[in-house]
């Protein structure tokens, strides 16, 4: 392995988060606005999806930058990112005009999965809480 994989992966689960961290607490200091954009798409209690939406973003994203329970966090955050895609970035639904940037979200939710169920299958790597108690 690389003399510099720890660190690596310590940036790529920093650079992984980020979204997720601040979408959460975008969509918690606009609460009001996340419920009706969800009621919007016709899912039901669009306020405790909302709520679990926020929880999992913030708590999921911060997990996968300490590394503790990085591989739960990552198979969470990557079933709910592939859920949003088709639920708010149904590219096939929107008016032409919307199309192509809708394509590329849906396209950046399958890629940012993808790095999700990779760390799932393989863990947050050396600099992370999960290793530092495997080791104990």
């Amino acid at each position: 392995m690389y003399s510099f994989s720890k660190q690596l992966t310590l940036i790529a689960r920093i650079l992984l988060a980020a979204i997720f961290i601040s979408a959460g607490f975008s969509k918690l200091f606009g609460f009001d606005g996340t419920v009706a954009y969800i009621a919007s798409k016709g899912l039901p209690a669009p306020a405790v999806l909302a709520a679990l939406t926020t929880a999992l973003e913030i708590l999921g994203g911060a997990a996968i930058v300490i590394g503790y329970k990085a591989r739960v966090a990552g198979f969470l955050l990557g079933g709910f990112t592939i859920l949003a895609a088709f639920i708010f970035h149904n590219f096939w639904a929107f008016p032409p005009e919307q199309v192509y940037l809708q394509n590329i979200m849906f396209m950046k939710n399958l890629s940012m999965a993808g790095g999700l169920f990779f760390l799932t299958v393989f863990g947050a790597g050396g600099y992370s809480l999960d290793a530092k108690l495997e080791s104990k």
